[in-house]
């Protein structure tokens, strides 16, 4: 490593005073048509050249004073072959431009294969998967009970695979969470943008803010300790009888998790509407609250459809608080009062424990995986769609 370093310095050593007699040079070569880039182009590619040579040279030979030595040789030839391009006048400039717009391109491959990857490996167990239990069974049952082991050896038995309980639990409260997120997100950033004071939005905004960075585990506490007792005791005093895990606390408790997500990009979006837009309201006898549901959030509509897309995605894929504080049980129900189980949860438990990696309990979490992303991805095309059509109209 020390001579790989060492070899490194030498490189970006040379590059600067290559880049020096360069530029001395190309002052004399002021009229001459044959000198296409600036001097620090020359360097720059003699110092890609020779780091990519060195890399493969010192993993080819293992390193050691070998592969110095012939790193040595070979980025003394690469400094006589860019002097030799510098006096024909080779374009380094588009070289590096090349260079960088294929390093860009890779960037956005490896973000595009790894996506692939994962797909096709839960498609695959999932696939496995579904040997052993129907897809329309999966899809419609009614009754999730995969706690029965199962060999290649046994009947189904008692287990059952339906996944529709599963579902209508991450539905329900995935909705009783953007119910507290997003009007109370929306509300917050509508105040801290056009109504507080600079100084009142410095200090709340940042403290609002901290919300995202407390650890999901703090809020299955608060939900199990707090609110889940407070809504107990206030249905107790209506004479509702509320399950100790329910669908509410759980719902209720990521919806103020996912709040700062909420509030602080709708209140980026809300302060990228131009001033001028708002002005010309005003101008024209708009009172400001007006102003704000004629102009102001239609304009940034777009992005705070974005913001929820992202809110959703986040409560869907919650695991801790609905484990402490919803429960594991798939209940078919859509009461919020009751307790329920979802897919990341169910997900988690069936991953966890000694079962065999091939058993369709254990696989049965891939077939859960796979249609919980179907599931998002058709609620992202549909939301981009949306995203898509008020870009449209209000551009």
């Amino acid at each position: 490593m020390l001579i790989f370093i060492c070899l490194i310095a030498i490189i970006f050593s040379l590059a600067f005073f290559q880049k020096v007699k360069y530029s001395k040079l190309r002052a004399s070569l002021t009229k001459t048509p044959g000198v296409s880039s600036l001097p620090a182009h020359y360097s720059y590619c003699f110092v890609l050249w020779s780091i990519i040579t060195l890399c493969m040279v010192m993993i080819i030979s293992g390193g050691g004073l070998f592969g110095a030595s012939l790193s040595v040789v070979l980025v003394a030839s690469l400094l006589l072959v860019t002097n030799q391009l510098f006096h024909k006048g080779f374009n380094s400039k588009k070289h590096i431009e090349g260079f960088g717009v294929g390093v860009l391109s890779l960037t956005a491959g490896i973000g595009i294969l790894i996506t692939v990857v994962i797909t096709a490996s839960i498609m695959f167990e999932a696939l496995r998967f579904f040997k052993y239990v129907n897809v329309f069974d999966f899809l419609f049952g009614l009754s999730w009970n995969p706690q029965v082991a199962i060999t290649k050896d046994q009947e189904i038995g008692e287990s059952a695979f339906g996944v529709v309980p599963v579902f209508l639990g991450t539905i329900l409260i995935m909705l009783i969470a953007m119910l507290v997120a997003v009007p109370t997100g929306i509300m917050g950033a509508i105040y801290l943008c056009l109504y507080a004071k600079r100084k009142t939005r410095d200090y709340l905004k940042p403290i609002i803010e901290i919300l995202a960075g407390v650890p999901t585990v703090v809020y299955g506490y608060f939900a199990v300790i707090t609110i889940a007792p407070f809504f107990k005791s206030v249905f107790a005093s209506l004479g509702i009888d509320l399950a100790s895990e329910s669908a509410l606390s759980a719902g209720f408790v990521m919806g103020v998790m996912i709040i700062p997500f909420v509030l602080s990009l709708t209140d980026d979006a809300l302060n990228a509407v131009p001033q001028d837009l708002k002005d010309g309201a005003l101008a024209m006898g708009s009172t400001k609250s007006e102003m704000i549901k004629k102009v102001v959030l239609p304009s940034a509509t777009p992005s705070i459809v974005g913001a929820v897309i992202l809110a959703v995605s986040r409560a869907i894929g919650e695991t801790m608080i609905v484990v402490m504080a919803a429960g594991l049980v798939a209940n078919l129900t859509f009461n919020p009062l009751d307790a329920v189980t979802t897919a990341t949860a169910q997900i988690v438990t069936l991953l966890t424990g000694d079962t065999e990696f091939d058993s369709p309990k254990t696989l049965a979490a891939f077939a859960l995986a796979l249609t919980l992303f179907i599931f998002t991805f058709l609620f992202n095309i549909i939301a981009l769609m949306v995203i898509k059509k008020y870009k449209k109209k209000y551009s």
